[in-house]
């Protein structure tokens, strides 16, 4: 099974959102359904950035990563053109 590292854009809020999750495209449906706590406040979110990994450790190890780093200085970081 693959599970997904995403950031999401919330232009609204000018907010980023990191997480991780098995189904991308089912995550980001929910999201922009208002069936989250945190993001239900930014709707339309935009994917930015994802990655991909074997195994769940790993998705969530960089997810938290990123939250530690700063969501902004990450993807500043992977030269993404985000974050500035």
């Amino acid at each position: 099974m693959k599970y997904t590292t995403y950031i999401l854009y919330s232009e609204s809020l000018k907010k980023y959102y990191v997480g991780s999750t098995v189904d991308l495209a089912d995550r980001l449906r929910r999201h922009n359904n208002g069936e989250g706590k945190f993001t239900k406040k930014g709707m339309p979110w935009e994917l930015i950035w994802s990655n991909v990994f074997a195994s769940r450790s790993e998705a969530v190890s960089l997810e938290m990563k990123i939250k530690k780093r700063g969501i902004k200085r990450f993807l500043e970081d992977q030269n993404t053109g985000f974050g500035k």
